[in-house]
């Protein structure tokens, strides 16, 4: 896999992404295989293996919890797909902006918005 360098901690309990590559994620630590959500307390498993896949639906766990969040990042997988407008529109009524790009891009814009304290979530695509 592909290790990323991290400077900085993030605050007490909050997820910081170690490394990505290898078909998954290790996050504060602990690895996870295939694609996840993150939220800065937590991390958990996310059954979207492809952004063709991506739906309004598979999102609904961050969207119940989109209050305190400002920017959700979608880790595309290999290179940054456009994101649906229902999709888009879904979490804007809520004042979360979503930000695509590829997965690696997504990694280190999650690490350095969280060490800058945003209310920021990904939703990352394993490559």
């Amino acid at each position: 896999g592909v290790m990323q360098d991290i400077s900085g901690l993030p605050r007490e309990g909050q997820q910081l992404i170690n490394s990505y590559g290898d078909g998954g994620f290790r996050v504060s630590g602990v690895r996870y295989e295939g694609s996840v959500l993150i939220r800065p307390e937590k991390t958990s498993s996310w059954p979207v293996g492809d952004i063709a896949a991506l739906e309004l639906d598979s999102l609904s766990a961050l969207l119940d919890e989109a209050s305190g969040m400002d920017i959700l990042l979608i880790g595309c997988g290999e290179a940054m797909v456009f994101i649906e407008e229902d999709i888009r529109a879904a979490f804007r009524a809520k004042g979360v902006v979503i930000d695509a790009m590829s997965t690696g891009a997504a990694v280190r814009t999650y690490n350095v918005l969280l060490l800058e304290r945003r209310q920021v979530a990904a939703a990352l695509i394993a490559v």
